[in-house]
């Protein structure tokens, strides 16, 4: 079992590392059966959509379309579990990152800058890449070829990916999500398990900070980049809903109300 894409993309164990796109076929979004987050604006799916297992733990595995229609499947059984879809595959033109073991091993973001032609995190123009998206194709040598771990199990692709978010905060939001680009980038900075049946299985205060972090982010960024505030909320609602999580509209109200003042 090798890669992974957004929720609702099944795992195909014939995937091998070294394979171009749409290789990444992860992943099943796996979370706690809870009904409220640590966080009073931040929530899973509507209850509406989730029905417990009997292991006391619910995999909603939801797929995205343009429409912004989302079709979840929450069975726990194998035997009951409705085939899942067919992964997407890339989206056509996108911005396609290539990184192997040598840019890895260096913390190299120069493939990056080179395929997306972000030189500096200012140097950007949000509207070109939310239409072309981003995506990554990484070609890592295995020092063991019998090694199975999961490329975001790596350490040093973590860091890498580390690396890249800390530059580019970001970024998430225009990565390819339809073709799993956005859970798998997740995966490299979440803590979480990988499971044969389930894919990755996120801790879930991890993922509900790693949520929070990137709306702090991004909708105050989207704001300054000349978005409406209505379409810099929908833009940010999307990404956190992408990984199983809802967002209320009086936290955008309370950071409209208290904004951070950009330091000279």
């Amino acid at each position: 079992m090798v890669g992974y894409t957004a929720p609702g993309i099944p795992v195909h164990p014939s995937s091998i590392v070294g394979q171009t796109p749409p290789k990444y076929t992860t992943n099943s979004l796996c979370l706690p059966n809870t009904t409220t987050s640590s966080f009073p604006f931040l929530s899973n799916l509507p209850s509406s959509f989730i029905r417990s297992s009997t292991q006391h733990h619910v995999v909603p595995k939801v797929s995205f379309n343009p429409q912004g229609n989302y079709d979840l499947s929450l069975l726990d059984d194998d035997d009951l579990q409705a085939k899942a879809p067919e992964p997407m595959p890339p989206k056509e033109g996108r911005y396609e990152v290539m990184i192997d073991t040598d840019v890895i091993r260096r913390l190299d973001l120069t493939p990056f800058q080179s395929a997306t032609n972000i030189s500096s995190p200012s140097s950007v123009d949000p509207e070109e890449y939310l239409e072309r998206t981003i995506g990554f194709t990484i070609n890592y040598q295995r020092e063991d070829p019998y090694d199975q771990r999961e490329l975001s199990e790596f350490p040093e692709i973590r860091l890498w990916f580390v690396r890249l978010d800390a530059t580019y905060p970001w970024l998430p939001l225009l990565l390819d999500w339809r073709a799993g680009e956005l859970a798998r980038y997740a995966a490299m900075l979440v803590p979480h398990q990988m499971s044969m049946r389930m894919g990755v299985v996120f801790n879930p205060e991890a993922l509900e900070l790693f949520i929070m972090k990137k709306v702090f982010t991004i909708y105050p960024w989207l704001m300054q980049q000349g978005f409406s505030n209505s379409k810099a909320r929908l833009k940010s609602k999307d990404m956190a809903r992408m990984l199983g999580f809802g967002i209320g509209d009086e936290l955008f109200d309370l950071i409209d109300q208290y904004p951070i003042s950009s330091l000279d």
